[in-house]
């Protein structure tokens, strides 16, 4: 199944210039999502994961699909302001700016190995602050891994400490 043929392009949105790559195209085909999630978690299958932590908004479809095919946990990560408990956070920067995500405080212990998901790789800044944040929690990162990635912006260098697995890699 190619599922980089799932995938929609946008053209400039959410701003002139950006081809926006859309997942939904991908998501209303059952047997194409269930593959995606498969194929996200394969790379990382023999590793003793506890956890599957997932970026806000977009990477908690996938994360959440594949905690629960593992009946593992779900860490949910999200923009400031979003979770009602006591959180951490963290502050990553942005190409024109800095930008902040939190977790709860108790979402990860000491002895939890959590993978990291979201759907796209771009500059990486987004999931090396999720990772610092389950990393301020004293949990391990086993991976992160990714439906796509923008391969000519190097979001990887930003997660270089990490394995980094991505299904779908587009220029940009």
């Amino acid at each position: 199944m190619d599922l980089k043929q799932l995938i929609r392009n946008v053209p400039d949105f959410p701003v002139e210039g950006i081809q926006f790559k859309d997942v939904t195209t991908l998501l209303k085909d059952g047997d194409a999502f269930a593959h995606a999630v498969d194929l996200m978690y394969d790379p990382f299958r023999d590793e003793e994961i506890t956890k599957i932590a997932g970026i806000e908004a977009r990477g908690f479809i996938f994360a959440a699909a594949m905690a629960y095919k593992l009946n593992l946990g779900f860490i949910p990560i999200r923009k400031p302001g979003k979770l009602p408990a006591e959180t951490v956070a963290e502050e990553y920067v942005l190409e024109y700016g800095k930008n902040v995500i939190e977790m709860h405080v108790d979402a990860v212990t000491e002895d939890d190995r959590v993978l990291v998901v979201d759907d796209l790789l771009a500059t990486g800044g987004t999931a090396a602050a999720a990772c610092r944040l389950i990393e301020k929690l004293n949990g391990t990162i086993v991976g992160v891994s990714f439906l796509i990635e923008l391969t000519e912006l190097k979001g990887r260098e930003q997660l270089a400490q990490y394995p980094v697995h991505s299904l779908i890699q587009y220029p940009i």
